[in-house]
């Protein structure tokens, strides 16, 4: 092994590049893996507008597919050599936050470096690859609490069939989960973007019996089909909100997701969602957001609003392969593009102007 390793870093806002870093030292609960594939999320592209803050040289990513390099002395049960995934989100699962039900908001981990108070609890710190440790899109990288947070990938699954578990696949149903649905629930999605996809189909495995998927891309309102949609409606051709409420009767829907972070797509959410319903909110948004007072029903109409951090650990990596190997849902046409990573700038371009129809990009090290 090389002392030396490429790995795409953060540099200033606009400045993704590749550079040279050292390959991560293996402490005892950690596991050093080496990538075989990663891809590039919607929240790497607010990080290279600026919009989320991250230390300049950072390596950024965090959705690792690879294979396991060198194990530290105290994790067990698995083996150098073997292919894995690990979640976007790695929580400490003996932490006070995992143990009260909210892992993902763990910052146990930031304690003695004064970056978190005692308790433990800080927002988003779960979410530790190319937010706060080093990422993904390199050729190694070190996955801390390992035994907690490394997943198994069947011989039968390809890279690119589980690449969306550690954080597409579990964002969009979490998204489900957070929307209540019940058996026979109409359910509204809007924005058909990868998670919003996911969203569309965790709906659909949740018991919805009329999805309907928004979004102003024609190709992704065809793989909203695909995944489980019964109507598709375009946002450029007809006002979707009037749309829904004739489709419900005036009625509105059991339940709403927003899955792409802007005013006007959590506004109309909120306006299309009856009263007692669910808005389950995945969007990243990058500004205030305002409620809309009659659709808010001034606070009286027994709405909830769920926000979610994508869950991580092994059992919600297993889980979500369990999805997959069952041949009930294949993600792997979510796989659009292919890039080795030295090619992860122009990547990077595609992707954040959504050019040729981009839905997710595979990037290779080698």
């Amino acid at each position: 092994m090389t002392a030396m390793m490429k790995a795409a870093v953060f540099v200033a806002p606009g400045r993704i590049e590749i550079a040279d870093k050292p390959i991560p030292g293996v402490g005892p609960n950690d596991a050093l893996v080496r990538i075989t594939t990663t891809t590039i999320c919607g929240t790497d592209i607010h990080i290279l507008k600026g919009e989320y803050p991250v230390a300049p040289g950072l390596t950024v990513g965090h959705e690792p597919v690879g294979v396991i390099e060198k194990l530290g002395s105290a994790v067990t049960g698995y083996r150098e050599g073997q292919r894995v995934i690990a979640g976007a989100i790695c929580p400490n699962f003996n932490s006070y936050a995992a143990q009260d039900g909210v892992p993902s908001q763990d910052g146990s981990y930031l304690v003695p470096q004064g970056l978190c108070g005692c308790h433990g609890y800080k927002a988003t710190a779960g979410w530790r690859f190319g937010n706060l440790i080093d990422g993904t899109q390199a050729e190694y990288v070190l996955v801390p609490d390992a035994q907690a947070n490394l997943a198994p990938i069947p011989d039968g699954l390809t890279d690119e069939q589980v690449l969306m578990c550690p954080d597409i696949m579990s964002t969009g149903f979490k998204g489900a989960e957070n929307a209540n649905i019940r058996i026979g629930d109409v359910v509204a999605v809007f924005a058909q973007g990868p998670i919003g996809l996911c969203a569309t189909a965790g709906a659909r495995l949740s018991g919805a019996t009329t999805i309907i998927a928004i979004d102003g891309n024609p190709h992704r309102l065809d793989i909203a089909r695909k995944l489980g949609a019964d109507v598709t409606l375009n946002f450029r051709e007809c006002d979707v909100v009037d749309e829904i409420m004739k489709l419900t009767g005036g009625r509105g829907v059991d339940a709403s997701i927003e899955a792409l972070g802007t005013q006007s797509t959590f506004a109309s959410a909120l306006r299309v969602l009856k009263p007692g319903g669910t808005l389950s909110s995945l969007g990243v948004y990058s500004e205030d957001l305002t409620l809309p007072l009659s659709a808010f029903a001034a606070g009286l109409g027994d709405h909830k609003i769920n926000t979610a951090l994508c869950p991580g650990g092994k059992e919600r990596m297993r889980r979500l392969i369990n999805v997959l190997e069952s041949g009930r849902l294949d993600l792997g046409l979510l796989v659009t593009h292919e890039f080795k990573l030295d090619d992860i700038v122009a990547a990077y371009e595609l992707f954040a102007n959504q050019r040729d129809n981009v839905l997710k990009v595979a990037v290779k090290p080698h």
